[in-house]
């Protein structure tokens, strides 16, 4: 299990990260900091493998934050939380050694992007004692995959998002494949391989529906 520190002063978008990283079962909140040096306090005492980290705060931002946790020598890997999408910011963070930047206001689907990227470096890194030119290859490679890759065959990110802008945007109503397709636009095959997902990986809610009146079909919500 990865402990999440999250740093946010606004205690809104903090709840939503907090609900974003508690439906990924490989995280646990250990911590939610409103200011950076709150959370170098935090991090001199306790474990911390991830940080979620906004950039604009008060009193320290995000970038003089990572720049502290650098020059102490802190190990804790981040990623980056922000409104600012110039040039110099990302490029910055990316000087800063950040798993992921993220451009406000992102997606469910983007954030656990995010999280599935930090996974597969952490993982690539595992029992390996002593490096070769291969194995630093493939952590390279791991790091730097596509989107499409963190998502099984057939599941693409786009159409993902399209159907869970849906879903996110009708909470709490029952819908059918068939009912999901004829709203965004896709086929009833697409998206009920792309339901059965969702369903899966705990992002939606799917159950058997036997009062059709007929024959018994999937239908799904978000709470």
């Amino acid at each position: 299990m990865y402990k999440v520190l999250i740093v946010e002063d606004d205690p809104m978008v903090a709840m939503i990260n907090e609900q974003y990283i508690k439906r990924n079962k490989n995280f646990e909140v250990v911590g939610k900091c409103q200011d950076g040096a709150a959370a170098l306090a935090f991090l001199k005492e306790n474990q911390v493998h991830l940080l979620v980290l906004d950039v604009y705060m008060p009193h320290m931002d995000g970038f003089e934050t990572l720049r502290k946790i650098r020059n102490e020598q802190i190990i804790v890997d981040v990623i980056m939380v922000t409104a600012a999408n110039d040039r110099d910011s990302l490029e910055e963070a990316l000087h800063l050694g950040i798993v992921d930047y993220l451009v406000k206001p992102f997606s469910f689907d983007r954030f656990q992007m995010a999280l599935e990227k930090y996974i597969s470096q952490s993982n690539a890194l595992k029992d390996i004692d002593t490096l070769n030119q291969t194995n630093i290859d493939h952590i390279i490679d791991n790091t730097r995959k596509k989107s499409e890759d963190l998502f099984p065959k057939g599941i693409q990110e786009k159409t993902l998002q399209r159907i869970m802008k849906y879903l996110n945007s009708n909470k709490g109503k029952w819908f059918t494949g068939d009912d999901i397709a004829a709203e965004v636009g896709l086929t009833g095959v697409t998206v009920r391989r792309y339901m059965n997902y969702l369903a899966e990986s705990g992002r939606v809610i799917g159950e058997m529906n036997y009062e059709t009146g007929g024959r018994p079909c999937m239908r799904y919500k978000i709470d």
